[in-house]
């Protein structure tokens, strides 16, 4: 065939077709709520890549229980792309056929479902990718036929407004926007005129009316009356013998009650530690409750978000200079920006884990339980691209090596025994057997141990960067690892030469006492003191709300 007689918009022809086979159920772009089952079976075809909107707290809840009740006969075999699998119709449509194939990043709430069903040959799993991968892939071979995702507000020419949640919206829908996939989205309102453009309308191809607003979780919100002495301890320990060591401008704090405790120690710790001013200014993370005391104040100059918390709008809209708020008063957060941020922008990272190994690759992955790993990976690795130093980055350089360069710092944060009574610490992650069983290319680690330079528990800190071999390694993580089996083979004589060497730190080698480590040094107690923090603009979910 000639290059004249090629159809070179086959697939432009076939959205064209698509489309007018559904023009009887739309009114240009818009369709009846109730019609909303009829316009999916007559857009989707089997076998279609389909990205489902559902990070971790936005989900297109109208759009994907809409997608569990068509007919397996008419739609089956779809090709799903989620961020994160989150509700119980994300799995439905796989035992019921309609979809066959999935490629994920995180599935939390439904972490023992997905392993069943992989067990049962319910699933197959394409990959588990870091939030940034599985976006990228959407732009070279997972391109998608038909995306769905939510908006607050759609005016009458199909603009969207996404509001402080924005989120992954923007990615998922360039990727089908502008390679021939149609786009679907569902709509808390129809206005007759949005705040802010968020999406522009001539990007869109449906929308449908919600029957209610898109679910939204609080996912990132930690009430400070669960903060334990220990988690104190270990957010003592990391200020002084990480943040002010390295001298840290910039971090990521992935969710939990041990960053949480940090965050509530920097107006009163660290103030103690004449800190103020000199680290942490700059942040790529959720908008945290327990961050309030930090930005009222004054340690915190710029946050920028993944997405938004709930009950915090209005506080972020009254404090424009640390967030990223436009000009009708509402944060825009970014999730795809924001991955990209914590990869290459930030000195570090400080997050957690379910297990790590005796050689420090950790996972959130583990027997029966597939729960993924978000974005961690790409916040926790050492970008070989990066070129830009700061102190921290330059803190890492090795010393003997002219060529040398700087690293991020990577902070696993773990008490040694997790909550299920279990060691974190094993000689072998259950994610190798995870491997097997899922038929994966690769054992499902988050974060490896070359990218790894630091643990905290509450026994000490292992400066693991400083190592020179995997066997000192092995001995850095098992002199902090307490009573589990890989601790059990650390000797007293191996933990006094590591400490003396500065590869291990105990809380005393730190200046820092036990005994201080009291609830009494957090900022706020609970959360009614996280509400007189912000001056009574935070306006916590009512599941948090423990005082009358």
């Amino acid at each position: 065939m000639s290059d004249t007689e090629r159809n070179w918009h086959s697939h432009r022809d076939a959205k064209a077709a698509r489309l007018a086979n559904a023009a009887s159920l739309l009114d240009g772009k818009f369709a009846k709520t109730k019609d909303a089952k009829a316009v999916l079976e007559t857009l989707l075809s089997s076998g279609d890549k389909v990205v489902l909107e559902g990070d971790n707290q936005k989900q297109a809840s109208f759009l994907s229980q809409t997608l569990a009740s068509v007919d397996p006969a008419k739609i089956h075999d779809l090709h799903m792309i989620m961020s994160s699998v989150s509700r119980p119709e994300h799995l439905d449509i796989f035992e019921d056929g309609i979809a066959s194939k999935l490629d994920f990043s995180f599935a939390g709430p439904q972490s023992t479902r997905i392993s069943q069903m992989i067990a049962d040959g319910t699933l197959k799993i394409g990959d588990i990718h870091t939030y940034l991968e599985l976006y990228a892939r959407l732009y070279i071979d997972l391109i998608p036929n038909v995306v769905l995702v939510a908006a607050d507000k759609v005016d009458h020419e199909g603009n969207l407004y996404t509001g402080a949640n924005t989120e992954e919206t923007p990615v998922i829908v360039e990727s089908a926007a502008f390679h021939d996939g149609i786009v679907i989205v569902q709509a808390n309102e129809i206005v007759d005129k949005v705040p802010r453009v968020d999406i522009p309308g001539d990007w869109v191809d449906v929308v449908i009316p919600a029957d209610e607003p898109y679910q939204l979780e609080p996912l990132f919100t930690r009430d400070p009356q669960n903060i334990t002495e220990l988690q104190i301890l270990m957010g003592m320990m990391a200020i002084r013998g990480i943040y002010e060591r390295h001298n840290v401008q910039s971090v990521n704090h992935g969710v939990g009650f041990n960053t949480a405790a940090i965050e509530l120690l920097l107006p009163t710790y660290g103030d103690q530690l004449g800190l103020k001013g000199k680290i942490v200014p700059n942040w790529e993370v959720n908008p945290t409750p327990t961050l309030i005391p930090a930005i009222e104040s004054g340690w915190i100059k710029s946050i920028h978000s993944f997405g938004g918390e709930v009950g915090m709008e209005q506080y972020i809209a009254a404090r424009p200079d640390i967030f990223f708020v436009g000009p009708d008063g509402t944060m825009r957060s970014n999730r795809a920006f924001g991955q990209m941020a914590g990869q290459y922008a930030l000195d570090m990272f400080v997050g957690s884990t379910l297990q790590i190994d005796q050689y420090g690759n950790s996972s959130t992955v583990t027997k029966g339980r597939l729960s993924g790993f978000g974005g961690a990976p790409n916040m926790g690795s050492n970008p070989t691209g990066r070129r830009h130093s700061t102190p921290a980055w330059q803190s890492l350089k090795p010393k003997d090596d002219p060529l040398g360069r700087g690293q991020k710092l990577v902070v696993q944060m773990v008490e040694t025994f997790g909550s299920n009574k279990r060691p974190v610490f094993v000689d072998h992650l259950d994610a190798e057997e995870v491997q097997k069983e899922a038929k994966l290319a690769n054992v499902p680690i988050m974060i490896y141990s070359e990218d790894t330079t630091h643990i905290v528990t509450e026994e000490g800190i292992a400066y693991l960067y400083k190592t020179d071999s995997m066997a000192e390694r092995q001995a850095a993580i098992e002199a902090i690892a307490g009573v589990t089996p890989v601790g059990m083979r650390s000797t007293e004589k191996e933990l006094a030469d590591l400490r003396r060497r500065g590869i291990v730190a105990l809380p005393e080698d730190l200046g820092v006492r036990r005994t201080d480590a009291k609830r009494s040094l957090l900022a706020a107690q609970n959360m009614e003191d996280l509400v007189t923090w912000s001056h009574g603009l935070y306006n916590p979910p009512a599941k948090f709300r423990s005082w009358s």
